[in-house]
């Protein structure tokens, strides 16, 4: 089922705010499990060093208000967990497009866990005029990821020597 797509994570104004290439591997209902490799060294303000050749599997559900990433060392080792509240993401002709709201969970190894970007949600909240709905849904969204990296629930159940 391996197929090519773009994925673009987009501001609420609908601006392109990242764009890549990742494989789709499985759709599974309303689940579509993508992989992508980082071609080169990235610099993330909160994850560090992402080398060249680190693996991602991206996990999207069309009907979640949020995304996983589970990042893999070039060995296969785990990295890390980063999660992506968003607005329930589109998928039509070979590319996936999702709003991310600017909420993010970072899930380490020993599966330390931080918020981050709470500060950039309350501002993009105020600039772009988040409705009643779009707070609740963005909250509740944090509410289910927490439950599900606590109970090391799916896609958190990966096993991996630490």
């Amino acid at each position: 089922m391996s197929s090519k797509v773009t994925i673009n994570a987009r501001k609420f104004d609908n601006s392109v705010h990242r764009s890549w290439s990742a494989e789709l591997i499985e759709k599974v209902g309303s689940l579509l499990l993508f992989r992508g490799v980082f071609d080169s060294e990235v610099v993330h303000p909160e994850l560090g060093v992402i080398g060249g050749g680190t693996v991602s599997y991206e996990y999207y559900w069309l009907d979640q208000w949020y995304n996983v990433f589970r990042f893999h060392q070039p060995d296969g080792s785990l990295r890390n967990y980063y999660c992506n509240v968003n607005l329930p993401p589109r998928y039509d002709d070979g590319v996936l497009d999702y709003v991310d709201l600017d909420l993010d969970v970072l899930v380490w190894r020993d599966f330390r866990v931080e918020l981050l970007d709470r500060e950039d949600f309350e501002n993009n909240a105020g600039l772009y005029g988040y409705s009643n709905e779009i707070r609740a849904g963005a909250e509740n969204a944090l509410v289910r990821l927490t439950e599900l990296i606590e109970r090391r629930e799916f896609p958190f159940d990966f096993k991996d020597s630490i």
